[in-house]
């Protein structure tokens, strides 16, 4: 890569992270509803907590919401990829998986609430996916309906979706690098989701 390109990634990437830090959930609830979502339910800003305390329409365009903004940012990484021939080349992989790795950090911790109180970055994360590798994207999907269905629980669905990624990646990109930031992805949804998994293990984890 040129520095041209370059300084493209870069702007590319902070203009991820700025993206990934909207927290589209709390403002749909500051907008729609009197509720605080960050002193109510699970006190997470993601759409689970959305649907439970206000409503189910909320909680999927916030969903939706998340989701689109790891895949936007990730969608035009891989137009300027395409466009200097860099897509299947290393350089090409790190930067994309960077720009999908700052809009999940963003998620995690955005700028406009002072780097806290953000989500656990489960749909974040899968709008990434979905454009770095559909397929693979396509199964943690299916791991998490089969989860949920069975368990009756998001949590235990996000968890089992997350672990069962970064070998999905591998077997439909045959890319380490991918693969190795879905690894990174994985550890730190996981850290995210500490809380539940000691309510998993106590048997308290609240149902859907």
């Amino acid at each position: 890569m040129n520095i041209f390109i370059i300084l493209k990634f870069l702007g590319l990437i902070i203009t991820a992270y700025l993206l990934g830090s909207i927290p589209f959930g709390l403002i749909l609830t500051s907008r729609f509803t009197s509720i605080d979502i960050r002193k109510n339910g699970s006190r997470n800003i993601g759409a689970t907590n959305v649907k439970r305390l206000a409503g189910k329409k909320l909680g999927i365009i916030t969903l939706a919401a998340d989701m689109l903004k790891g895949a936007i940012p990730v969608y035009f990484g891989c137009a300027l990829s395409n466009a200097t021939g860099n897509y299947d080349a290393t350089w090409g992989q790190i930067g994309l998986s960077m720009v999908a790795f700052f809009a999940f950090l963003g998620h995690l911790y955005p700028v406009y609430m002072k780097f806290k109180g953000g989500g656990k970055g489960v749909a974040t994360a899968a709008g990434c996916f979905f454009v770095l590798s559909p397929m693979a994207s396509f199964t943690a999907l299916l791991i998490f309906i089969l989860f949920v269905c069975c368990f009756n629980r998001v949590s235990v669905g996000s968890l089992a979706a997350t672990a069962v990624l970064p070998p999905a990646v591998w077997k439909f990109s045959g890319s380490l690098i991918i693969t190795e930031f879905a690894v990174i992805i994985g550890i730190l949804i996981y850290y995210r989701h500490r809380e539940n998994i000691k309510r998993l293990l106590a048997g308290s984890e609240p149902v859907m």
